[in-house]
């Protein structure tokens, strides 16, 4: 299975990116599927979730409100709507799948990133 993310860029605060993840592979079932974060010198961080089994989401207190990640838990493509960009929000940003494959084994999985920049 392979994570592809696309969408990212340089902005002004205040503007607006969509990020999106395309996956490809040998998927049985999504446990979950989201966006991480990693700003120079910290730790990866979790953005946004949303649960394979219902389709409820999670989001960091730092983006609730401004950022909405939605997809298609058939196991191709997510996104993450991103408004009311800020300085703090740079980082790259990795797609993240959790998913069973066949034969049944639980894998978790992180995209190559794509860079966020904004600037103020």
């Amino acid at each position: 299975v392979e994570l592809a993310e696309s969408g990212g860029g340089l902005v002004q605060a205040g503007s607006s990116l969509r990020l999106s993840c395309v996956s490809s592979g040998n998927i049985f079932s999504v446990n979950r599927m989201g966006w991480y974060r990693q700003a120079p010198r910290k730790q990866r961080e979790l953005v946004a979730m949303i649960s394979g089994s219902d389709g409820s989401t999670t989001y960091a207190d730092s983006v609730k409100g401004r950022f909405t990640v939605s997809g298609d838990v058939s196991k191709d493509t997510m996104y993450l709507q991103m408004t009311n960009l800020k300085p703090e929000d740079t980082a790259v940003y990795e797609c993240y799948l959790d998913y069973v494959s066949t034969p049944p084994t639980e894998v978790e999985l992180w995209g190559q990133g794509t860079l966020v920049t904004v600037s103020s």
